[in-house]
């Protein structure tokens, strides 16, 4: 980080001569909370021109309360307006039978007629009573008949009546559920059936139940979602990523011209299925570990790593450094969390690990591979220091370009979390602090996996309300051997989600497809955006212009700025390719601009990505190829082509540009299988795209 971030970061401490610059109390995020409303009729409304409205505003603090406080609004969003008007009004049942008696004079209770007429009651009787078409006296819990015949007495609730196509429902339903059980016994014990469960492609329900029987138990079983501790919801909070979404870089391949730039269709799935098919990564089992310049690698990890992710607690380092020296880096927490440190260290200091060859030893490997060693035994165990572990793992992980390795430490790290957080007390108050930063690191990973990879969701956002923002380490005895930068860590929080509540807005498959419907939800991201950037801090705020950047942080975070502005935008990119007559429309041509000139302004300083690759470099190597792609398809929209042509000097800017990232993904391909097809992708892409404009 540059002198000025060093300087003016926020830094928890606790007596002596070093104090807070600014506490994580005065850091004031202004976020917006989401202004739109549903109607009575199901459509969104937002105020026309929001970003012209101060009083839109809400300030809200990087406390505990601060960046989940000011997203809980976002809720109301996916809450039905019958749901807000029963909350709002406790009488709500009363009124509307006094409105519709008001209304429907036949509906009106007869008040002045003397003569009262007796509904006939209908027979309580039992199910055995029933079947033997005796008279039963109705007695409860058994009646005369049933007490006498010594058996179960059950009454069916009143006022329901099986017709024969009830009783053919449910002997239907009895002859699935029958099937399921009897092809199901003996294949597995804990998965529990649920009527509500959606399936893995978003179904609810079976058409048929003749299909379960041709295609056997095995078939629906993989239909099952898997999920947290054995359960799944569909999440009411909005800030969280979509079961199913079309934001992911590959189904760009779909929109009309851009689809013509490649010579095969690409199912969207293709990129995980390469990662599942990928080589084990090769450790050695005896590393030989070179412990001479640890206090160079620890004060790398510190000034370098540690911004990203925040979990290693700088005040007690050196205690967790004397626990590991004594069991030799062989045994507990506090060793493989020393080893990790230092493997994250070290490669921090070889810059980004697309440059190094193939005949080159990875920085770092020997150190991760003596803490992989060590997961064993941590992973059965359910402590925060144990998913400490799995998420700094994780993270060297991603600097290796291993996403869906990641991903599977990241389920046991989220497995652990939600078993300390499922029962108040399970976690000490002195660990709090660090519950809660690992917390927020599992749920970006994954949600950044989750915005380019089909995976399983965890289940661990179900507590994100219950999960407080991190306020500082405090300061022990001992001198930190680095500072305690939160600032990066809380605005990251927000921007993430920020970027789901633009995936189940605008990218799910309940969104609104027309851009009319999507006009006010736009302009209301687009306004939490500018919200966002507004109220980092100074020395976080990123400048607009095109120059390149010497701070990492604000480097990454306006990288980020721009592919979620990209990404608000794009669907009227999509518009226009879909009909050049949209472009006649000038909120689609503005809106069209905006999207090109953040993709423009992501892709016209590709080397600037090196700043976040310790962290980004797989989510960012996506970003860069579906900004690309999309930029590409403008070229050959002849409406596109023109709003291009104001954002650059001329077109073959353009050009230029496309062929440095083209380059630039070049030294990724060897990285990971996703990200050498990506290239061959990009490639391909670029010389039909010549071919199309003739050039």
């Amino acid at each position: 980080m540059s002198n000025t971030s060093a300087e003016n970061s926020p830094i928890s401490n606790s007596g002596g001569a070093r104090h807070f610059s600014m506490s994580a109390d005065q850091f004031d995020l202004d976020i917006p909370s989401p202004r739109l409303q549903i109607n009575t009729n199901g459509t969104l409304t937002s105020p026309n021109n929001p970003l012209k409205s101060p009083n839109g505003r809400r300030a809200a603090h990087f406390s505990r309360e601060g960046i989940l406080g000011s997203a809980q609004r976002a809720r109301n969003l996916s809450q039905s307006s019958g749901d807000r008007e029963s909350m709002t009004n406790g009488n709500g049942h009363q009124n509307r039978q006094a409105s519709e008696d008001g209304i429907n004079p036949l509906k009106r209770r007869s008040t002045d007629v003397g003569v009262d007429y007796p509904r006939r009651r209908a027979t309580i009787a039992c199910e055995i009573c029933r079947s033997r078409k005796s008279r039963c006296d109705g007695t409860k819990p058994k009646c005369k008949l049933c007490t006498e015949l010594g058996a179960e007495c059950i009454y069916r609730e009143p006022g329901i009546k099986l017709d024969a196509g009830d009783k053919l429902i449910l002997e239907h339903l009895a002859r699935i559920e029958g099937m399921l059980q009897s092809s199901l016994v003996g294949q597995t014990s804990n998965l529990a059936l649920s009527a509500g469960s959606p399936s893995i492609n978003g179904r609810t329900t079976i058409s048929n139940d003749d299909d379960l029987m041709q295609n056997g138990a095995a078939s629906f079983i993989s239909m099952l979602p898997s999920t947290g501790l054995g359960t799944w919801t569909t999440p009411a909070n909005i800030s969280t990523m979509p079961k199913v979404h079309t934001n992911a870089a590959l189904h760009l391949l779909q929109w009309p011209l851009i689809q013509d730039l490649i010579s095969r269709p690409y199912d969207p799935q293709i990129l995980l299925q390469l990662e599942m098919a990928r080589e084990p990564l090769a450790l050695s089992k005896t590393p030989c570990l070179d412990l001479s310049n640890t206090s160079a690698y620890i004060e790398a990890f510190f000034a370098k790593v540690n911004v990203w992710y925040a979990c290693v607690n700088p005040y007690t380092w050196t205690k967790y450094y004397r626990v590991a020296l004594q069991n030799g880096f062989r045994e507990g927490a506090e060793s493989c969390i020393v080893l990790l440190v230092l493997a994250l260290g070290q490669a921090s200091c070889s810059g980004s690990i697309s440059r190094i060859s193939n005949s080159e030893n990875q920085p770092g490997l020997p150190y991760f591979s003596a803490a992989w060693a060590l997961l064993p035994s941590l992973m059965t165990r359910n402590t925060v220091q144990s998913a400490q572990c799995t998420v700094l793992a994780a993270a060297y992980l991603f600097y290796l370009v291993r996403p869906l390795e990641a991903w599977t430490l990241l389920s046991s790290t989220s497995t652990k979390l939600q078993l300390l957080l499922s029962a108040p007390g399970r976690i000490p108050d002195n660990q709090r602090e660090l519950m809660e930063r690992v917390y927020w690191n599992a749920l970006l990973f994954e949600s950044d996996l989750l915005a380019e990879l089909d995976l399983p969701h965890s289940g661990i956002v179900q507590f994100e309300e219950h999960v407080g923002l991190p306020g500082g380490f405090q300061q022990e005895d001992e001198e930190g051997v680095g500072r305690d930068e939160l600032w990066y860590f809380l605005a990251e929080i927000a921007l993430r989600r920020l970027l789901n509540r633009v995936s189940q807005l605008i990218y799910s498959k309940d969104s609104m497809a027309s851009t009319r419907n999507l006009e006010p939800v736009v302009a209301e991201l687009d306004f939490q955006l500018s919200q966002w950037y507004e109220s980092l801090p100074l020395p976080l705020q990123f400048p607009y212009n095109r120059s390149l950047l010497q701070d990492p942080v604000q480097t990454v975070l306006r990288l980020r700025y721009f592919a979620c502005k990209t990404i608000i935008y794009r669907p009227y990119i999509l518009a226009v390719l879909d009909d050049e007559q949209a472009a006649m429309d000038p909120v689609v041509r503005d809106n069209c601009r905006k999207c090109l000139e953040a993709s423009i302004r992501q892709l016209e300083h590709i080397t600037a990505h090196h700043a976040g690759h310790i962290p980004y470099l797989w989510q960012g190597a996506l970003s860069i190829v579906s900004q690309t792609l999309l930029v590409m398809g403008a070229t050959m929209s002849p409406s596109l082509s023109a709003i291009l042509s104001t954002l650059v000097p001329h077109l073959d800017a353009v050009d230029a540009i496309i062929n440095d990232v083209v380059t630039e993904v070049e030294r990724y391909v060897h990285l990971a299988p996703s990200l050498s097809l990506s290239g061959e992708i990009i490639r391909e892409a670029e010389m039909r795209r010549r071919a199309y404009l003739g050039r």
